[in-house]
C-alpha cells in the first residue's frame, strides 16, 4: 500500500511538473510572438510607421544591401530555432494559428533570400522612395504633431539621401548581372524623381509638412525646423534626386531589358514560383493558375453577354466594352470633388444594409480622399489602413488624374472592395482584435486580404447596390479584371508574353481604358505574382461559404460565417480552410 502511495505521489508530481513545463512553454510562446513583432518592425521601420509603431519613426533601413539581407537571414534562423522549443500541444487554437503563421513566413522568407531581388530596389509602383513621398505629404502615416515628430522625419530625410546612393550601387550590380527593370518601367520611374526637384522649395513635396504645423509648436521652433528642412531638401535630397534621374536616363535605361517578365532573368522562372507561393499561400503551379484564369475569363464573359443583352446593345462583346469605356453618361464629372462625392453617395446607400450581413464591424473611422498629386498618374485606387488606436482613420484613396475621362461604371464595386466591407472592415477588425498578438494585428497575406475584398464585391445587391446594369457590369468587369490577371501575370513571367501581348489580351477581355490597362500590366511587371492573390483567395472563400451552406442547412448564418472569416485576421488559405471546417463540424 505504501508503495502504491509513493507511485501515486510520483505520478502526481510528474503531472504537476509537466503542467508547469507546459505553462512555461505557453508563456515562452507569447514572448516569442512579442519579440517576433519587434524584430520584424526593426527590419521594416517604414512598415512599422504605417502600422502605428512610433518607436521606429526616425529609422530607415537600406533594404537592398548585403548587410541588411544578412540581418534578415539571421532573423529567419532565429525564429526557426525558437519554434522548435514550443510544445504545440499546449497552445490554444489561436496560438496554433500564430505558430503556423510564423513558420510559414520564415520558410517563404528564406526562400526569397536565395534570389537577387535586391538588385532592383526601385520601380514605379511601390517601394521606399514612393512610401517616403507619401509620408512627406504630411497627411499619411508619418505623424507631424510635435517637434519630435518633425525631427524624426528630418532624420529619415537625411537617411533617404544616402539610401539613394545605395540604391544606385545595387542597381549597377544589377546591370552587371543582367538583373534590371524592363525599359517600359524605367521610363516611368524617371519622372517620379525629376518631379521631386522644384524651383521654389515651398513647392517641394518634402516641404509639405511645414505647411501643417500644429499650434503646439511655437513660431520660433517652426522657424528653426523650416531652416533645417530647407537645408536638407536643397543640399541633400534635391542633388540626389537629380543624380538618380541622370543615372536612370544615362546608365540604367540603356541597360534596361526589352523583355517584360522576370522569367527571362537568371533563375527568374524559379523565383516566380516562389512569388506565386508567397502571394497565393498555396502550392499551385503557375501553369495551373494560368489555366484557372482562362476558365474564369470564359465563365465571366458569358455573364457579361447577359448584361449586354439586358441593356439592348446589338454589337459584339468587344464593341460593348468600347461602348462602356466611352459612354458619356459614365464620364460626366466636372471636377475631382464630384468623383469623391459619388463615393460618399455609395457609402450612404450601403450603410443601412451592412447590419444585415455583418454583426462584427470595426470601430475605426474611415475617410475617402483623392490620391496625392505626386503619385496620382501611375496609382491605382487603394486603401491605407488607419492607426490601431483610432487616431488616424483608414483612407480610401482615389486617383483622378483627369476628371474629364474618369469613368464611374465600376465605382460601386470599387467602393465595396477598397472600403466597406472590403479592406476597411478586414484590416480594421484585425487591428482592433485584442485576442491577437501584435504581429498578427498588423500582418498581411495577399491571398486572404485581397481574396476577402474581391469576395465582398459579390455582396453588392444585398447591400443595395448594382441596381443600374452598368454598375453590375462594373462588378463583372472587376471580377474579369482579376481573372485576366491570372492569365497575363503568368503569361508575362513564365510564358514570355510581351507587355504589348498582355495589354492586347486585357483589352480583348475587359472594358477598362487602354491607359488603365497599360498601368495595370506595368504593375504586374513590377511586382510579379501579386496579381494572383485576389482570385485564389476569393474562390477559396466562396468555396467555403458554399460548403458551410450545404453542410449546415438551416443552421447556416451569413453573419456568423463572415465573423468566422474575419475574426482571426489574415492567414494562409490552408489555415483559413481548417478554421472554417472546424466551425462547420461543431456548428458553433
Amino acid at each position: 500500500m505504501k508503495n502504491l502511495k509513493n507511485v501515486s505521489l510520483l505520478i502526481f508530481l510528474s503531472l504537476l511538473l509537466l503542467n508547469c513545463k507546459s505553462e512555461k512553454k505557453v508563456q515562452n510562446f507569447s514572448a516569442i510572438t512579442d519579440a517576433y513583432f519587434n524584430d520584424k518592425n526593426e527590419l521594416d521601420p517604414l512598415g512599422a510607421t504605417q502600422n502605428g509603431q512610433t518607436q521606429f519613426n526616425d529609422k530607415l533601413v537600406f533594404e537592398m544591401t548585403d548587410s541588411h539581407r544578412k540581418k534578415q537571414a539571421a532573423f529567419y534562423d532565429k525564429y526557426e530555432n525558437e519554434l522548435t522549443t514550443v510544445d504545440t500541444t499546449s497552445l490554444s487554437a489561436e496560438e496554433k494559428n500564430s505558430y503556423e503563421i510564423i513558420k510559414w513566413e520564415v520558410s517563404i522568407g528564406k526562400d526569397l533570400l536565395k534570389y537577387d531581388t535586391n538588385l532592383m530596389p526601385i520601380q514605379q509602383f511601390w517601394g521606399t522612395n514612393l512610401t517616403l513621398g507619401q509620408f512627406a505629404g504630411g497627411t499619411s502615416a508619418q505623424p507631424f504633431k510635435t517637434e519630435k515628430d518633425y525631427r524624426n522625419f528630418l532624420k529619415r530625410m537625411d537617411l533617404f539621401a544616402v539610401w539613394m546612393d545605395s540604391a544606385m550601387v545595387y542597381m549597377k550590380k544589377g546591370i552587371d548581372k543582367g538583373v534590371v527593370l524592363p525599359k517600359a518601367l524605367t521610363v516611368k520611374v524617371i519622372p517620379q524623381f525629376e518631379s521631386m526637384v522644384t524651383p521654389n522649395v515651398e513647392d517641394n513635396l518634402f516641404y509639405s509638412s511645414l505647411k501643417l504645423f500644429p499650434k503646439e509648436i511655437t513660431i520660433e521652433k517652426q522657424d528653426a525646423l523650416k531652416k533645417e528642412y530647407i537645408a536638407v531638401i536643397r543640399e541633400k535630397l534635391e542633388p540626389q534626386f537629380k543624380k538618380m534621374a541622370t543615372f536612370l536616363k544615362d546608365e540604367y535605361l540603356p541597360a534596361s531589358r526589352t523583355t517584360s517578365g522576370i522569367g527571362s532573368l537568371p533563375k527568374g522562372q524559379e523565383l516566380y514560383k516562389v512569388y506565386t507561393k508567397y502571394w497565393t499561400t498555396t502550392d499551385k503551379t503557375p501553369e495551373a493558375i494560368h489555366e484557372l484564369g482562362l476558365s474564369e475569363v470564359a465563365r465571366i464573359k458569358a455573364e457579361m453577354e447577359k448584361v449586354k443583352e439586358q441593356v439592348g446593345f446589338k454589337g459584339t462583346i468587344n464593341e460593348f466594352f468600347e461602348h462602356v469605356r466611352t459612354k458619356p453618361e459614365l464620364m460626366n464629372f466636372k471636377k475631382p470633388e464630384d468623383v469623391i462625392a459619388n463615393f460618399e453617395r455609395i457609402y450612404a446607400v450601403i450603410k443601412p444594409n451592412v447590419d444585415k450581413l455583418f454583426s462584427l464591424q470595426p470601430k475605426s473611422p474611415f475617410e475617402i480622399k483623392r490620391t496625392e498629386a505626386f503619385r496620382e498618374a501611375s496609382a491605382s485606387a487603394e486603401y491605407n489602413q488607419g492607426a490601431a488606436d483610432g487616431s488616424r482613420p483608414g483612407v480610401f484613396y482615389v486617383p483622378i488624374p483627369d476628371v474629364k475621362t474618369y469613368n464611374c461604371y465600376s465605382d460601386e464595386d470599387l467602393f465595396l472592395h477598397e472600403a466597406i466591407p472590403g479592406h476597411h472592415f478586414q484590416i480594421s477588425l484585425q487591428q482592433e482584435n485584442k485576442e491577437l498578438p501584435d504581429f498578427r494585428k498588423f500582418n498581411w497575406f495577399g491571398a486572404y486580404g485581397e481574396g476577402w475584398a474581391l469576395y465582398t464585391e459579390s455582396l453588392g445587391k444585398e447591400l443595395g447596390l448594382y441596381t443600374d446594369p452598368y454598375q453590375y457590369f462594373g462588378m463583372l468587369g472587376a471580377e474579369m479584371h482579376r481573372a485576366v490577371r491570372l492569365v497575363v501575370d503568368t503569361g508575362i513571367h513564365t510564358k514570355g508574353w510581351t507587355r504589348e501581348q498582355a495589354i492586347k489580351y486585357s483589352l480583348d477581355n475587359e472594358a477598362e481604358s487602354e491607359a488603365g490597362i497599360t498601368a495595370e500590366i506595368e504593375r504586374y511587371m513590377a511586382i510579379p505574382g501579386q496579381a494572383l492573390s485576389y482570385k485564389n483567395g476569393q474562390l477559396k472563400i466562396l468555396e467555403l461559404r458554399k460548403k458551410a451552406q450545404d453542410k449546415m442547412g438551416d443552421q447556416f448564418d451569413i453573419k456568423v460565417f463572415h465573423q468566422k472569416i474575419l475574426e482571426s485576421g489574415v492567414m494562409p488559405l490552408a489555415l483559413l480552410e481548417k478554421k472554417i471546417n472546424n466551425w462547420i463540424a461543431t456548428g458553433k
